[in-house]
């Protein structure tokens, strides 16, 4: 574990702490869906006079008026049944402004750790398909969540280089350099007669083709990994947990430790290792090259690893909580209103590469991370290829070039602007500064819940303000334009970082 260090702090979690003191409990502020009701508002008083024995509105009327003697508070009210609506002056919204840089909402891990994680591990026995791709979107994201959150992420692809799987596959493409039909299970399609007119091992020619494909996906592995090397050492490993011999067949007690049934660990019949004896070598392997936390990202149809998994950690002594399974559910593609199917073995699956050639790479990333790992996705193809306004990656990224253009054709460097505004703050200026003072608690949220589909979700509510901002106000011919340059710049710096933390890129020019 590594030493932890103190939480960076921005204006809205010091005004936090502010009411914190001034209270006397601690208060977590909201922004309220309607202006209406207050830039911030906090329920402390519901929580408080139960223990106190006073009335909700009561409470909150004597915190309002304490609250409003703050200097960064222009004024409090209180609303419903003891809600406490805070409005806060324009100089703290300038300030707030002044702290929105490059490195604004980094390094909100407490105790920053090494961290592992295992993605896509796909078996090469063709091109990545677009199920695995959200696989790999999935956890890039969750991996640049982790390190910009100040975490060492290692990013880790885990393949089958034998086996009967591979074996099939390479019979099907020495099939196909005979010119003769692949065996009745094995493998189809254009990849297999491209595998065929190479020579040598077909699997070592699709993992490359694989690493150039998610290399252009912007997925870099540090470390690839052969199922036959950690084999090596599941010896070693199962000796060193809880065994016991049934009908010639060696398990592990599995069930001991919240797995459904025992797993078998070597084969009877010959004295083989089977899947859960690499599964235990290979979480001891990541263990002892000294990762603090594993995370793996695997589809919901290998819910049944997560108790598997935890098991084996905790046979072999290690904290289950340093073992992260995140799954994902399937992606449908429809196409002129009808539904893509898939088989890697019929020849007709759709690849990555063909997604990526078909709407692009940002638009890829986007729409294969932009809702939560729970929930099914659906691309409509049509749209996601689509350049307008009407695809949302679009329109965060014109966004980002809008601003791009301005400070182009600013007569003052982007550097060094000044935040004082001379006038006081329209509402879309308020209502653009809150929304980016918002970024720290949102990528610290989707960092702390693995959930990089809130990133997406705040990105378009940075670019819906920004929209109406922009259609409102001029920048370079106004009073307020060095204030007005200074929050284009920090909106860029947003809107570009949280493009970044999903693995898509912010032009300057569309």
């Amino acid at each position: 574990m590594r030493h932890a260090r103190p939480l960076r702090i921005n204006a809205v979690s010091r005004l936090a702490a502010s009411i914190t003191d001034v209270v006397g409990a601690q208060v977590k502020l909201e922004r309220p869906s309607d202006p209406a009701h207050g830039d911030y508002a906090t329920n402390v008083a519901l929580r408080l006079a139960g223990a106190q024995r006073r009335a909700p509105r009561e409470l909150a009327t004597e915190l309002a008026r304490k609250v409003a003697q703050l200097p960064d508070v222009e004024r409090a009210e209180v609303a419903g049944p003891g809600f406490l609506n805070l409005f806060v002056t324009d100089a703290f919204l300038a300030t707030a402004l002044e702290e929105i840089g490059e490195g604004h909402g980094a390094g909100s891990a407490a105790e920053p750790e090494r961290v592992n994680v295992e993605m896509v591990s796909a078996n090469p026995t063709g091109p990545i398909p677009v199920s695995a791709a959200r696989n790999g979107a999935y956890g890039d994201s969750v991996a640049r969540l982790l390190e910009f959150a100040g975490h060492e992420v290692v990013r880790e692809f885990y393949y089958n280089d034998a086996g009967a799987q591979m074996e099939r596959f390479r019979e099907s493409v020495d099939a196909a350099r005979r010119g003769e039909d692949p065996p009745e299970d094995g493998y189809r399609g254009a990849y297999i007669d491209e595998l065929a007119r190479l020579e040598g091992d077909p699997v070592q020619h699709m993992v490359r083709r694989i690493e150039d494909s998610l290399e252009r996906f912007r997925i870099h592995f540090d470390v690839w990994t052969l199922q036959s090397v950690i084999a090596k050492s599941a010896g070693d490993a199962i000796a060193s947990i809880e065994t016991y011999e049934k009908e010639g067949t060696v398990w592990a007690r599995t069930t001991d430790y919240g797995d459904d049934k025992d797993r078998p660990l070597v084969r009877s019949s010959d004295g083989s290792f089977l899947y859960f004896a690499a599964d235990v070598a290979y979480v001891r392997d990541k263990f002892e090259r000294g990762f603090d936390r594993l995370v793996y990202v695997l589809g919901a149809d290998h819910h049944g690893y997560v108790a598997r998994l935890k098991a084996a950690a905790a046979m072999l002594g290690y904290d289950v909580s340093r073992l992260e399974i995140l799954l994902y559910q399937t992606v449908h593609l429809t196409k002129a209103g009808e539904q893509t199917k898939m088989s890697k073995r019929r020849g007709d699956i759709v690849f990555l590469e063909d997604l990526m050639d078909e709407i692009g790479v940002d638009a890829a990333r986007w729409y294969l991370v932009n809702r939560g790992p729970d929930q099914a996705i659906d691309i409509d193809i049509d749209l996601a290829a689509e350049r307008s306004q009407k695809n949302p990656v679009y329109y965060v990224q014109y966004a980002h070039a809008r601003i791009a253009g301005i400070l182009r054709n600013a007569p003052v460097p982007r550097q060094g602007l000044g935040t004082a505004p001379v006038q006081p703050l329209a509402t879309e200026e308020r209502d653009l500064i809150k929304r980016l003072a918002e970024f720290p608690a949102v990528v610290a949220e989707a960092t702390e819940r693995r959930a990089p589909h809130g990133i997406p979700t705040y990105a378009i509510r940075v670019a819906d303000d920004f929209h109406r901002f922009y259609h409102e106000h001029r920048v370079l011919e106004s009073e307020q334009r060095d204030f007005r340059l200074a929050l284009c710049r920090a909106t860029q710096h947003v809107i570009a970082r949280s493009l970044d933390l999903i693995g898509v890129e912010a032009p300057e020019r569309m």
